[in-house]
């Protein structure tokens, strides 16, 4: 339950900052864990992003400022965090299906949304198949694109990344170098606190090449899971370990990138392992 809790009190954070800038690395701090992956568990869970969540949020008090004050629509906006009165307009119309200037109107109906509370919910039982791994740092080389620190904004950047790395003969390339014992393509977020982030199309490999980047993946635990399918049964058992296996696990985000390592790369047939960076929760 203590994992469910420190959600709930991530909530509590965005509602009390709403009308100032909420921040995205203490978000992950009060769920003890980075940014990335605090947004990530709070899609899977919430079933829409952290981003969308808070515009949510904003539009739904707005409306109330509108319908119940004297404010003018230009402070509500800037109230929001809106530096433009067109975004905000944008946004609330988006939300509301009418314009800002529209909400005292006698019979006009907004929506309301409220604060979302976390919870652990029993489903039906279906087998997770995983092992607990320790590995020491290993050295990856492949091609890298940086991604947003807003994750809902990099949801075209790796499926054009993988398009383009099988069209101009970049997987093809990297899997002549594999030579260490991790074999497979490797997906791999590095995602921390610290540094850019970024998304690496790799292998593992002790060679060198002016062609690749090369990252070293720091020694880890990880929690290991093996999936067949599409690109969306990884989605879905990526869901799966987030809502189902890691709140009652034991175990909490570690501080390593997240790894998808397909053996088979078949888009339509696929096997693939899902690498979660782990560490023991402390008692």
């Amino acid at each position: 339950m203590e994992w469910v809790e420190r959600l709930n009190q991530s909530i509590n954070y965005i509602e009390e900052h709403l009308t100032d800038e909420i921040d995205y690395e203490q978000l992950g701090r009060i769920a003890c864990c980075s940014a990335y992956h605090y947004q990530r568990m709070f899609t899977y869970m919430a079933g829409i992003t952290l981003a969308e969540y808070i515009r949510r949020r904003k539009m739904s008090l707005a409306a109330v400022d509108l319908q119940g004050g004297n404010e003018r629509i230009i402070d509500i906006a800037e109230k929001y965090g809106y530096r433009s009165p067109t975004a905000f307009n944008r946004a609330f119309q988006s939300f509301h299906g009418i314009a800002p200037s529209s909400v005292k109107n006698e019979g006009v109906s907004v929506k309301s949304f409220s604060p979302i509370v976390f919870s652990i919910a029993v489903k039906g039982a279906t087998e997770m198949d995983y092992r607990i791994e320790t590995k020491e740092a290993f050295r990856i080389i492949g091609v890298s694109a940086p991604l947003d620190r807003e994750i809902e904004n990099n949801f075209m950047v790796v499926p054009q990344m993988w398009q383009k790395a099988v069209e101009n003969g970049t997987i093809q390339k990297l899997a002549g170098m594999m030579d260490t014992p991790t074999v497979g393509l490797l997906g791999v977020s590095v995602c921390n606190d610290a540094e850019q982030w970024k998304y690496f199309i790799a292998v593992s490999s002790t060679k060198t090449s002016d062609e690749f980047e090369e990252y070293t993946v720091p020694a880890s635990t990880w929690a290991i899971f093996s999936g067949t399918g599409t690109n969306k049964s990884i989605q879905e058992l990526e869901q799966r370990i987030i809502t189902e296996w890691l709140p009652a696990s034991g175990y909490e985000y570690g501080n390593a990138p997240d790894i998808e390592l397909y053996l088979n790369p078949d888009p339509q047939n696929a096997q693939f392992e899902v690498w979660i960076p782990v560490t023991k929760k402390q008692e």
